[in-house]
């Protein structure tokens, strides 16, 4: 796996955090890493943006690249127009990361909200840059309630266009997870179709990084260069089988 999609279910449920989950593993295990954020949105000229936040976090042994930057928190198309901005194509996009992957034993491409946001005035979206790189894609979900469904018509997304899914990570797993977030830990993988590989903390993005980078690869599946096991996970968080009154 030379480079590796990431997108969620949506936004704001801890995609960047995972992208540094998986860029600390990574490096953690002795390969170079290089993340790619095609399209910034909702960060001003000179603020860090989300390439920046996973080389704060992982290190600055990770190489970071940004292809285009818009000022409102909108769909790259939308923010691109409104700014009077170029919107960015796929083949931009395939071409970044096929560079960054000369050099590099991992390229994470970190794309803007949810997979089929759009980039384009055509409608061209970050599946269509995983196809010209055949890449698989890492899909990051939400813990609780909605995810069953948000996670499923994304992996179903993803095999519609000829992608593969590669696996599901929670983005935030909750300190107090209630009933919902642990049943879908099991829940997940028969819904999406899709192994479960990792769970990430609620707040880890806070911690220090070097906390951060040494926690990192206790997150993630050893698919990710980690060390974590949905098994454990699992018989740690999710809840007992239901079994009727009088079984």
């Amino acid at each position: 796996m030379t480079v590796l999609i990431v997108s969620g279910t949506g936004t704001e449920i801890g995609k960047t955090v995972v992208t540094a989950a998986v860029a600390a593993a990574a490096v953690a295990a002795g390969r170079s890493v290089a993340v790619l954020k095609p399209a910034q949105t909702g960060v001003g000229p000179h603020e860090p943006g989300d390439a920046a936040e996973v080389v704060r976090l992982a290190g600055s042994a990770v190489t970071a690249m940004e292809l285009a930057r818009y000022p409102e928190p909108l769909a790259p198309d939308t923010a691109a127009r409104r700014a009077g901005l170029p919107t960015l194509a796929p083949a931009q996009i395939a071409e970044a990361a096929r560079r960054l992957s000369e050099d590099h034993d991992l390229v994470l491409v970190e794309g803007a909200g949810g997979l089929l946001v759009r980039f384009d005035e055509a409608g061209n979206t970050l599946a269509d840059a995983a196809r010209l790189l055949d890449a698989p894609t890492l899909i990051v979900a939400q813990a609780g309630l909605g995810t069953l469904n948000s996670t499923t018509l994304t992996a179903e997304g993803l095999r519609a266009r000829g992608l593969t899914p590669l696996g599901v990570v929670v983005g935030s797993w909750p300190r107090s997870a209630d009933l919902a977030a642990r049943c879908n830990l099991a829940d997940l993988p028969k819904s999406s179709e899709v192994p479960l590989l990792g769970a990430v903390p609620e707040g880890s993005g806070a911690l220090p990084p070097e906390r951060f980078r040494a926690a990192a690869p206790s997150w993630l599946d050893p698919s990710l260069s980690g060390t974590w096991s949905a098994e454990t996970f699992l018989t740690t968080w999710s809840p007992p089988a239901y079994a009727p009154a009088g079984a």
